[in-house]
């Protein structure tokens, strides 16, 4: 394992199932695997967490049909296939098991990839993300509403959230509805997501119209938490319009082994918001958490 990490130039791609997913590998330790939101998004928008490289080894990739990683076509992005891509990934840099991360819709494909193959999840860390598509598609363009945006912004966050949106609208759109999504924080944490990476990102609208048309509608494991044994940490926002304090609430009531940690004056990605406080959090969950439950079985 070590030999093929250490020997290899990372980012790199690596042809896995039919698609070549775009792969940055760094650190060293106990291996940590992170899915990036979206979709759309892009490994290089979950640059907070590469302080973690000094005690383990930090996955990052690009789902099929996002950014760099290349599908047949974008109808390909089923749960099955995001799913499979991971274990392959996994399987193919050599580790048994692996902690997951997942940030808004990359905690979506961890949920079902801990479904789908909990016996090689040994923790998993979800953030800013639900078991249910309702939140997004329904609830955040009312919630937003509540908030005083005013009925424009919230139409324009119900279009984005459903697919509802030709792919020149995809920059307008998300210009206009970005500071809902930080609303404290606003350019300050964007600067700070852009010092790490975020500037080399390469975002891409298909993914999210396919999601919100065809992937997402009627989607819910809510039902199905109650299977997932891993330890896990569930970290929000407390000001998330997405999928705020309910909707974790929600998450933490159906999972067995799971604590809750909602960041105060945050939004959407509070690990660009408040990385001192997200990033030693999953720090103190994989040192001591995910271990003392791997001890305890």
């Amino acid at each position: 394992m070590s030999l093929l990490l250490h020997c290899k130039t990372w980012p790199r791609y690596v042809r896995l199932r039919h698609v070549d997913l775009y792969v940055d590998v760094v650190g060293h330790g106990e291996p940590l695997v992170l899915m990036h939101g979206g979709p759309s998004a892009d490994l290089w928008t979950m640059g907070a967490f590469r302080r973690l490289a000094d005690e383990h080894t930090l996955i990052f990739y690009d789902h099929r049909c996002n950014g760099r990683s290349t599908g047949p076509t974008v109808s390909s992005m089923t749960w099955e296939n995001l799913t499979a891509d991971a274990d392959a990934l996994r399987e193919h840099l050599g580790f048994e098991e692996w902690t997951v991360l997942g940030h808004s819709f990359g905690g979506h494909v961890a949920l079902e990839y801990a479904l789908r193959y909990p016996d090689r999840v040994s923790g998993l860390v979800l953030l800013d993300t639900g078991a249910d598509a309702h939140w997004a598609r329904e609830n955040a363009p009312r919630l937003l509403a509540q908030r005083g945006y005013g009925a424009a912004k919230a139409e324009l966050v119900r279009r984005w959230f459903t697919g509802e949106f030709e792919r020149p609208e995809y920059l307008p759109i998300f210009l206009r509805i970005s500071s809902a999504y930080m609303p404290h924080h606003g350019w300050r944490a964007l600067l700070r997501e852009l010092a790490t990476g975020g500037w080399r990102s390469r975002m891409r609208p298909a993914p999210l119209q396919f999601a919100g048309r065809t992937l997402l509608p009627g989607w819910s494991v809510t039902d199905r938490l109650g299977d997932i044994t891993a330890p896990t940490l569930v970290i929000a926002g407390r000001e998330d319009f997405v999928f705020p304090p309910d909707c974790q609430q929600e998450l933490v009531a159906g999972l067995r082994h799971a604590e809750l940690l909602l960041v105060d004056e945050a939004g959407h990605s509070p690990q660009d918001e408040f990385p001192n406080q997200v990033v030693p959090a999953v720090r103190h969950f994989l040192t001591a958490g995910v271990r003392a439950h791997r001890t305890q079985a």
